[in-house]
Order: C-alpha cells, then structure tokens, then sequence
C-alpha cells in the first residue's frame, strides 16, 4: 500500500483531460484542443476521475494489495482513453476497474454488514454498467446510471462520516431510498421518459432527506474548515435539487436542459463534494497534510457563481427573447468552471507543500497534579 498514491496520478491526467475536452466542446482555446478527447468528455470525468479517486479512498480502507486492482485498472482506461485513438481498450478497462471495486465493497461488507457500503456497492454495479454500455451506446443514453453512481456513493459516505448526527435507523432508511432510485435508473434503458421523472421523484426525496438530517444544516454557523466544508455540502444538495426538478419536467433531457442537469450533477454536486470533503479525504489516502485554509473559499465560491451564471445563460438560450450575448456568457462561464476546479487543485497544492515544510508540532501532554492531590480529588475531602 506504500504506493497506493501513485495510482491518483491517472486520475489527474484524467481531470486535465477532460476539463481540455470542456474548453473543446465550449468552443474556448485548448491545449490539446483534441475533437476525439471532446467526445469522450463524460467518461473522462466521471469514471476517469473520479471513479479512480473513490476506488483508491475504498482500498485503502480495504487495506488489502489485491484492492488496489480498482483504481489501478480505471487510471489505465482513463490513460488509454487520452492517449489510444480507439476508446474500446480503455471502456473496457474502465469496466473491469468498476468491476473490481464491487468486489472491493463486498468484502467491506463482509466485515460488519453495513448498509452505506452495500449502497455504495449498488452504485459501482450502475457504473459498471454504465462503463460496458458506453462502447455501443452515447453517454446520454447511459446518463442515468453515471447520475446513480455519483448520488448513491457520495449520499452514503454522508451518511457514513455524519453517522452520529442521523436518526436510528438511517442505514435502512437510506437503502430503502437508494434501492428503488438505482432500480429506476435502469428502467430509462428501456423507458428513458417515463423511468426518468420517476428516478427523478426519488432523486429529489433522497436529496430533501439528507439535507434534512446532514449535520451541515448546523456546521454551517461554525468556522473554518467545519463552515467550509458545510457551505460546499449545502450548495450541491441545492444543485442536486435543480437537477431532479429539470429532470422531472422533462423526463428525458435533450439540449440546453441536458447541459443544466449534467452540470448541476457533476460540478454543482460531485465537484462540490469532492471540495468539501478533500481536506479530510486527501490526507489519509494521499499521506500528506492538507490543513484548511481561506484560500479554499476562492475556488468554490468560483465554482458555483461561474455554474449559476452557466445555467442561466443556458435556459435562457432557448427563449425566442433572449439577450443578445447570452451564448458568449454562457461560453464564458464554462471557462470559469475549468479556471475554478484548476484553482483548486492549485491550491491544494501549494497547501500541501507549505504543510510540508512546516513542523509537526506535537501535541500538548495534559499537565498532570501531584499523586496526593489526585488521590484526594478522586476520594474527597
């Protein structure tokens, strides 16, 4: 497990990739400016990116070499999509890498049954097939499942990091939730209209009771790294909620919808998350201090303005009234939307490095009294 970090650097390369295909596909200057990396943009992001960060955080919990197979096969597939110019070596790489990490969270789950890991088992079954779908079919068509898998795997690590603060009972109440929304995901293969404003009713009650019972609702009046963690938490439920509504008055998203409800999913929520929760996460996957800083704010606070301004360029592209300049707003906005997760990055970064050459203090030994009046305090007067 010594050089389980390595494995992120694919998933890096991934993140770059496909925030190059986003400039590609927002008709912005690129470095590579590549067409064939602009089609492959969704698989990049999502099982590329952060499919290898969720399945390199799984097996160091797992702690067992044979889990780093997860993450190790997905950075290849996200390797081989950006430099082969056939995708179907890296889907398929990308599939036995999903594959991998289901067997990953069986055995968590054989260790004590919890039900957040069976969930989020649940959800690298949809990305799994997801990642096999995508060599014969467009990402559109599959987008329900890459949705199931970000929603279910992230809603049961709230659960499982915010387990004291949840009602008794959560763990069942979140499998009786994510159930019937992975089962409605899978029916928009057959029906994508009709399954998808059900996926979307049950997208929205699993979005209103985590933000019901996430301990952000409180943490949101702390400071420091509690608040920022606590406002990025709460903006994502927000852009999950403009997802399912979209979603559900629609059914199946074409055009400029199709745009809002990706993006409202994958940055407004997944990236957000993976802010919030990157100072605690990092560190122990990645073995490096990542304390919080002010700085963290810029970045997200970047994030979700530039994603608002996004949306609304958006929708209102598609009125006959519209403002003249609307397109180049919303062209500008997804540039600000690579410039905000490239800020982060960097930010962690520098973090990271000046940690790095700082001092571990040690902590503080509580200053212990005498035996004689530690005996008379435990026995009295």
């Amino acid at each position: 497990m010594r050089f389980a970090p390595l494995l992120l650097l694919p998933g890096g390369l991934a993140l770059l990739a496909g925030l190059d295909a986003a400039l590609t596909l927002a008709g912005l200057p690129a470095p590579a400016g590549s067409a064939r990396l602009a089609s492959i943009h969704g698989s990049l992001m999502v099982l590329g990116f952060l499919g290898t960060v969720i399945a390199l955080e799984r097996a160091v919990a797992l702690r067992r070499p044979w889990g780093l197979l997860a993450p190790g096969l997905l950075g290849a597939g996200a390797l081989a999509l950006v430099v082969l110019p056939d995708p179907l070596l890296g889907r398929l790489l990308l599939t036995q890498g999903m594959l991998v990490l289901v067997l990953v969270y069986a055995v968590l789950w054989r260790r004590n049954e919890d039900p957040t890991v069976a969930v989020q088992a649940l959800g690298a079954v949809l990305a799994t097939g997801a990642a096999l779908l995508l060599t014969r079919v467009p990402v559109a068509d599959v987008l329900a499942l890459l949705v199931g898998f970000v929603v279910l795997t992230i809603a049961a690590e709230r659960v499982e990091l915010a387990r004291l603060a949840m009602p008794p009972g959560a763990g069942g109440r979140l499998v009786a939730l994510t159930v019937p929304l992975s089962l409605a995901a899978l029916a928009t293969l057959l029906w994508p209209t009709a399954a998808g404003r059900i996926t979307a009713v049950l997208l929205l009650a699993l979005t209103l009771w985590l933000l019901r019972h996430d301990v952000a609702r409180r943490t949101i009046n702390a400071t420091g790294l509690p608040r920022f963690a606590a406002a990025a938490l709460l903006a994502g439920y927000a852009w999950l909620m403009v997802a399912g509504l979209l979603l559900l008055a629609t059914g199946r998203p074409q055009g400029v919808v199709y745009d809002v409800v990706v993006h409202s999913v994958f940055l407004g929520y997944a990236m957000s998350m993976v802010l919030a929760h990157a100072p605690v996460i990092l560190p122990a996957v990645l073995r490096v201090r990542l304390p919080y800083t002010p700085w963290m704010w810029a970045p997200l606070a970047l994030l979700h303005a530039t994603l608002l301004v996004r949306v609304v360029a958006a929708l209102l592209s598609g009125v006959a009234s519209a403002p003249d300049g609307t397109v180049a707003t919303w062209t500008g906005a997804a540039g600000g939307n690579v410039a905000a997760l490239l800020l982060f990055v960097l930010t962690a970064v520098a973090t990271a490095l000046a940690a790095a050459r700082r001092p571990v203090r040690p902590a503080r030994r509580p200053v212990r009294p005498p035996a004689r009046t530690l005996s008379r305090t435990v026995e009295g007067p």
